[in-house]
């Protein structure tokens, strides 16, 4: 058996028509067995390849087709940060999910490797044990791989041995990556059709709240960037993430932006001009106190399998501002924000969502689209210059 595909006796080349296409990269082969063992099991998911380092996945992926990557970050030979712009030279429509143990070195290498194109993370158990036990992780790692790999497939992706490539721009140590090309959409699950709009409020808002997941960070920077503080608003955003890296989240919102931002500590007064986060594993919702709104933080049941989650914040901004709430959902896998978003509309507040096109997993801003509780349905380019256009008083 070749070092390749040595870690699972499960992996194979030829799967079934329609199958999800996946390569794992791991030094470890106990758990490259391990990660493709629980894809194998899924009827539509074939693992095509696994290796152990990112130069060995760089050559597999030249002779495979492949839908959806799940690559470790630290490896010997070449490592995965270093491994990404080199895979997405060979095949720029394969989708990279990073994945990582919950240390904070580790969440910012993830934060860097979105910024350079991957499509997601994954936070990985810390032992072999905890993996092949792991529910959440199982059902987290395979809901992923669906969702990342439902995409029509284009013909021959990767580039022809022997065409030259483009230069790539190996990540510098400590330096900002350059941007990399957004991941290309997955397909909608949302039947084709005009989206209904509704007219927005014309009553100015007082708190501008943002939900995201899946292509989430990179969306979030591009949006801050086009919004200056001087808008005179608090920003409240849940972005599905786990502890440590909402805390290395707010440091790149900060840094990518011209907004102070930090993860919302219980009771902290809610203030114009300042960036509120979820921190992860807690909801984030606002409460009235002494007639001042603070953050609240809790840790009630997951919603939507997310914890934090959108809708508990838009609910409790319902009950605080009424009608004076813009919500914008961005990218993301699932349905969550869109109870939330009819209790905004219901309200009287505003609605917008990132379109389709420009949405990594069009699943959260998709819900609300389809729901016809818009106002805007926005490529994520045009997202903080419409909101900056709502809130001075012109049209959308």
């Amino acid at each position: 058996m070749s070092a390749e595909i040595a870690a699972s006796g499960a992996v194979g080349d030829r799967p079934s028509d329609g199958a999800i296409r996946v390569m794992v990269v791991d030094d470890s082969a106990v758990i490259r067995g391990l990660i493709s063992r629980m894809l194998s099991s899924e009827p539509s998911i074939t693992v095509v390849a696994s290796v152990g380092n990112g130069q060995m996945a760089i050559d597999a992926l030249s002779r495979h087709d492949v839908d959806v990557i799940i690559m470790d970050i630290e490896m010997p030979v070449m490592d995965g940060l270093t491994a990404l712009p080199k895979l997405l030279e060979v095949d720029p429509e394969v989708r990279i999910v990073m994945a990582s143990t919950l240390t904070a070195r580790n969440a910012e290498t993830s934060m860097r490797a979105l910024e350079l194109g991957a499509s997601d993370y994954i936070p990985k158990p810390t032992s072999t044990r905890e993996i092949s036990g792991g529910d959440d992780f199982r059902r987290e790692l395979v809901e992923k791989v669906r969702v990342l790999g439902l995409r029509p497939k284009r013909g021959l992706r990767r580039r022809p041995l022997g065409e030259p490539a483009r230069p790539v721009e190996t990540p510098r140590p400590g330096g900002a990556p350059r941007p990399a090309a957004p991941p290309r959409p997955v397909p909608s699950l949302y039947p084709p059709g005009p989206i209904q709009l509704r007219p927005p409020s014309p009553i100015r808002p007082s708190i501008l709240a943002i939900g995201s997941s899946t292509g989430g960070p990179p969306a979030l920077f591009a949006v801050l960037r086009e919004i200056p503080p001087s808008i005179e608003l608090p920003v409240l955003i849940t972005q599905h993430m786990p502890p440590t890296f909402t805390t290395i989240l707010a440091q790149h919102i900060e840094r990518n932006s011209k907004w102070p931002c930090r993860e919302a500590a219980d009771g902290e007064p809610i203030v114009s001009g300042r960036i509120y986060l979820a921190p992860g594993n807690f909801h984030m919702v606002v409460e009235s106190q002494d007639g001042k709104p603070v953050t609240r933080l809790n840790q009630d049941p997951p919603e939507s399998f997310c914890r934090p989650a959108v809708d508990p914040m838009l609910r409790s901004l319902v009950k605080i501002y009424h009608g004076r709430v813009l919500a914008v959902i961005l990218t993301g896998m699932g349905a969550d924000g869109l109870k939330g978003c009819r209790e905004v509309v219901g309200a009287g507040g505003t609605v917008f969502a990132q379109d389709e096109a420009s949405s990594v997993v069009w699943g959260m801003p998709g819900a609300v689209a389809t729901a016809g509780i818009c106002s805007a349905v926005i490529p994520l380019k045009d997202v903080g210059a419409r909101v900056r256009a709502y809130l001075a008083g012109k049209p959308i």
